[in-house]
């Protein structure tokens, strides 16, 4: 997933979800590491990490 896609999708999760998305991002991880989908997993990651810096922003 590019830097592109990552920021839509932590958009949309914000959008969605609020305070809640990075939470609904970490739980998006641990069932991809469940699975044994690394690569999956590692893009929740990066979506998490966006989620925390869009937070960041909005709360300076």
């Amino acid at each position: 997933m590019d830097a592109m896609q990552i920021t839509e999708y932590a958009q949309a999760l914000y959008r969605t979800h609020g305070d809640r998305a990075e939470i609904e991002a970490a739980q998006k991880v641990r069932e991809s590491e469940e699975r044994g989908n690394a690569t999956q997993a590692r893009d929740w990651r990066a979506i998490q990490a966006a989620i925390r810096s869009h937070r960041g922003a909005l709360q300076s």
